[in-house]
């Protein structure tokens, strides 16, 4: 059973930064890609950043990139998500996502149950 917990959220205000941390379970982590997506307030979950298995690539939204780190430890089966220079429009509740590949017709193999991100100005 697979089993993704996410910690590091919480309010900060514009401009400044939050790690959020996944931890996995249940399944061969460095046998799948790891995103990490977003659902604000009446919006549709949007993937935001996502890494190959090997960590040697990672994707972005344009909405976040430039600003926003993915990466992850085989070792520990933990992926991390930096944000920096948040904006309001950040705030969202987060969640960690095993994925079948990073990006284009991907399955998602299972989900966490997210942590809450408010950026306030």
């Amino acid at each position: 059973q697979v089993r993704l917990v996410e910690s590091g959220g919480g309010a900060v205000q514009a401009g400044g930064s939050l790690r959020l941390s996944c931890v996995a379970s249940g399944l061969t982590f460095s046998d799948y890609a790891m995103g990490w997506f977003r659902q604000a307030a009446g919006k549709e979950r949007e993937l935001v950043a996502s890494i190959r298995y090997t960590g040697d690539t990672t994707y972005y939204s344009d909405s976040v990139k430039g600003r926003f780190t993915i990466s992850r430890d085989n070792a520990k089966n933990t992926v991390d998500l930096r944000m920096n220079a948040l904006k309001p429009e950040d705030t969202a509740v987060y969640y960690c996502a095993a994925m079948t590949r990073p990006t284009g017709a991907y399955a998602i193999v299972g989900w966490g149950l997210g942590t809450q991100v408010t950026v306030s100005t």
